[in-house]
């Protein structure tokens, strides 16, 4: 299996690395531009929703990354777990599109739920 982890945090992409099985193949990226552009052959991408804010509690970032995941012609259909952010961070606002997430997890991320999570494809 290959899964591609889009963060800015080093703990998550530290609990990914222990979560994952030894024979899947990992990749992470911190710039979600990037990461849609290794999407080839991927089975499940995980975005970190606070790695796509271009500004604090703005979800326009968010925003950004979705429209440009759904017209990726290779990461258009690749299924997307969400990463929340914590329960106390506020955003502006919250926008969704039918079907495009698959799964969405809450912080805190350990292991277990990459480990869990990798069950699903």
């Amino acid at each position: 299996m290959k899964f591609v982890l889009i963060t800015k945090d080093q703990d998550m992409v530290k609990e990914a690395r222990e979560g994952f099985h030894p024979g899947d193949e990992f990749l992470h990226f911190e710039n979600w531009e990037e990461a849609l552009n290794n999407s080839d052959g991927v089975d499940l991408l995980f975005v970190d929703l606070l790695a796509t804010l271009q500004e604090e509690g703005k979800i326009a970032g968010y925003e950004e990354f979705a429209h440009a995941k759904m017209g990726h012609p290779v990461a258009n259909s690749t299924p997307l777990v969400l990463i929340s952010p914590p329960d106390d961070y506020e955003l502006d606002f919250m926008a969704g599109w039918p079907d495009f997430v698959f799964a969405n997890v809450r912080r805190p991320i350990t292991y277990k739920i990459f480990r869990r999570a990798s069950t699903w494809v």
